[in-house]
């Protein structure tokens, strides 16, 4: 009985997989909001009423889509942070920011899914939101180890703007100064703008040497969350 559950189980899994890779290669070659449940069961040779079994609607296999790059993601950047051992904050910081261009230049169409225009009719569950988070709370760790370490650099924040300060603090990051996390919330949007200007070409006939281009950019970005001590 066991056996059988087993060799049911390793089934489920292998064409869970197999309709991920198809649709993937649905969204390399039509975008996300031409995914077609039915167009992958006919390029897998499943009946349409199989496929609902894994996935009962297209929300729920682009959701399992976008947990699975997000995750890819994170996972690449939690690595590129391990391997780096103990290091200046700042580099850290750009080895994160690195291994986020490096994987999104190596799955464009995945980084298109999460980052890129949002996909007619779909709303995100919840259950993105922790996939999803991965990155900026390792970037937020790396801050945070350094205030602990060396303190941070403060940028005042002008007055109309603290009281959203102090809330974003209180809700992202309790430990650090809001003047930390209103930088950081506005480095995370730039870090995933030039990644994306590189991805979607906005940086044809402009910049050259992208890569030197992008590791001077990240680094001027760890300066501006503080992380300009030793």
């Amino acid at each position: 009985m066991s056996t059988a559950r087993g060799a049911r189980a390793r089934a489920r899994i292998e064409v869970t997989a197999a309709i991920k890779d198809e649709a993937r290669r649905q969204l390399a070659a039509e975008g996300a909001a031409r995914l077609s449940l039915r167009a992958v069961a006919r390029e897998l040779g499943m009946v349409s009423s199989a496929l609902y079994r894994y996935f009962p609607s297209r929300d729920d296999l682009l959701t399992a889509l976008i947990i699975d790059a997000y995750d890819s993601l994170g996972e690449a950047a939690e690595a590129a942070d391990a391997a780096t051992g103990d290091v200046a904050p700042v580099r850290r910081w750009v080895a994160v920011c690195e291994a986020v261009r490096r994987w999104a230049l190596a799955h464009p169409h995945e980084y298109a899914l999460i980052y890129g225009s949002p996909v007619p009719g779909y709303a995100a569950p919840e259950t993105t939101v922790p996939p999803a988070a991965r990155v900026g709370l390792l970037l937020i760790g790396i801050v945070r180890d350094a205030h602990r370490r060396h303190g941070v650099a403060l940028t005042p924040v002008p007055a109309e703007l603290q009281p959203e300060a102090r809330r974003m603090a209180a809700e992202l990051a309790p430990d650090l100064p809001p003047e930390v996390v209103t930088v950081m919330v506005a480095s995370w949007a730039q870090l995933y703008g030039l990644v994306g200007f590189e991805v979607f070409g906005q940086f044809n006939k402009v910049v050259e040497d992208r890569e030197a281009f992008f590791r001077h950019a990240v680094t001027q970005l760890a300066h501006g969350v503080g992380l300009v001590f030793p």
